[in-house]
């Protein structure tokens, strides 16, 4: 059966559902699902947290008799597989419905077109692909981390409009207004870490959470601290939720003092440095499908040289902070524009008088 206008008014119905669980779902996707009996929707829900119900299931208790001989819009292909919850292509299959629309197969080997297949080898016609790409942006961080196997990577900067990011005393709060800090947090809230270096740490003493949006849990807070100098009084240590500190530094002592909630990992590079791409893969481990880096120049510039980062967010406040403050990336120097990286503007919005500018790498 060929795809409809309907087909695509319902699949963006889902995806908003699937939006509600933008900052709760992690480390699984965020679904949305809509049951349509004679063009009525009669069960709709969304996925709100690891080890509850999937958005199927709801929706089709929700539906109840209604449910056999529907038409069910999900942005993800169902699973088929018992993870914490039952597979929901048995469900759909029990509901008796006619029709499954999804909008993206799901790439974990678990599944990997194995929902599809079940539930066409029961009789239910499937259509896959309607709007794909607005799926694939909402899943962004889960599709990345079970194809590529890592993170989607966003690097967050707020300079001046000269490109510089704090003093040269390393004053540095605040560059940017309230508005556009208010929506730093909300990038904060969809990640599954937020990551920074020992520098940021010694200089601002941030705490790294959340705020401003309601969240459940606070995002994984990493620290890239080679020569594991983050003090016990940091913030950063006090706040609710897990800490992770990465370094170089194989004789590094901790004590007690900082509580259960701190993890240690060593992984050297070859320079001395903690060794960025081991670190992304080991979060990757750790089931983090989206991870927000907020850090100086340093970190900045070796996460661009590393090709670890996916997505730029720049927020431009109208002040000039001159040539002796701190620009945004630490890289080596160029010669030629032509051997300069090339980045792709993707979106720009303004936040009060803050611009915030999204980036791709070319």
């Amino acid at each position: 059966m060929a795809t409809t206008s309907n087909d695509h008014f319902f699949m963006s119905h889902a995806i908003e559902l699937a939006r509600r669980g933008l900052y709760t779902t992690h480390p699984n996707p965020r679904v949305g699902c809509v049951v349509v009996k004679d063009g009525n929707v009669v069960g709709e829900a969304w996925h709100r947290e690891a080890g509850a119900p999937h958005a199927e299931v709801i929706a089709l208790r929700e539906a109840g008799d209604a449910a056999r001989g529907s038409s069910v819009y999900v942005n993800l292909e169902p699973c088929c597989h018992q993870g914490r919850t039952p597979p929901c292509t048995g469900f759909l299959i029990d509901a008796g419905v006619k029709r499954v629309v999804a909008a993206v197969e799901d790439p974990n080997p678990q599944v990997a077109g194995g929902g599809i297949h079940a539930l066409r080898s029961a009789g239910i016609d499937v259509e896959v692909g309607v709007m794909r790409s607005d799926a694939e942006r909402l899943n962004r961080g889960f599709l990345h981390r079970i194809i590529r196997g890592r993170p989607w990577v966003t690097l967050k900067v707020a300079a001046s409009m000269d490109g510089r990011t704090a003093m040269s005393s390393g004053e540095s709060q605040w560059i940017t207004g309230k508005s556009a800090r208010r929506d730093v947090h909300h990038w904060r809230a969809r990640s599954s870490a937020v990551m920074t270096g020992s520098g940021t740490i010694l200089a601002d003493d941030p705490a790294l959470t959340v705020r401003h949006v309601d969240v459940q849990t606070q995002p994984l807070r990493v620290i890239v601290d080679s020569r594991f100098s983050t003090p016990e009084g940091a913030r950063v240590l006090q706040q609710p939720g897990s800490t992770l500190v990465a370094t170089a530094n194989e004789d590094y002592e901790y004590t007690d003092k900082v509580g259960s909630s701190l993890e240690v990992v060593c992984l050297p590079g070859d320079d001395g440095a903690v060794d960025l791409v081991a670190l992304v893969d080991d979060l990757s481990q750790r089931e983090v499908n989206e991870l927000l880096v907020e850090a100086g120049p340093t970190l900045s510039g070796a996460m661009m040289k590393a090709e670890l980062v996916d997505e730029i967010l720049l927020y431009l406040a109208p002040r000039i902070l001159g040539n002796e403050a701190r620009g945004m990336f630490d890289l080596p120097g160029r010669k030629h524009l032509g051997e300069c990286a090339e980045l792709d503007v993707t979106d720009i919005r303004q936040f009060g008088a803050d611009i915030r500018i999204r980036l791709s790498p070319g």
